[in-house]
């Protein structure tokens, strides 16, 4: 019974953390040079973050493709225009990476 609810309490505890962890990564992305390109919902000069989350979605290891892309920048993913390297620490960018990969 005592593994039962503690378990309830750590699922809850989890649950109630959710939201919290998506405002600080959103945050995050506000605080950073993102927001020059990128909008959650709406092509800018790059991909809207939820087509990137659709377009990763189920493939493995994207989360740490995604933070690499946002640290050291790419080209040729969504089209010729190159997204640079970005200014964030390798946690930084993960936690991004994740938010990103979040999104519905």
């Amino acid at each position: 019974m005592k593994n039962t609810l503690l378990s309830l309490c750590t699922l809850a505890t989890a649950l109630s953390l959710q939201p919290a962890l998506a405002d600080d990564a959103l945050a995050l992305f506000q605080s950073k040079s993102c927001v020059a390109c990128h909008a959650v919902d709406a092509k800018l000069v790059g991909p809207a973050l939820k087509e990137v989350a659709a377009k990763n979605a189920g493939i493995s290891g994207a989360a740490d493709t995604l933070a690499s892309h946002i640290k050291n920048g790419t080209q040729g993913n969504w089209g010729p225009i190159p997204m640079p390297a970005n200014a964030v620490s390798d946690e930084e960018a993960k936690q991004l990476a994740n938010w990103v990969l979040s999104l519905k």
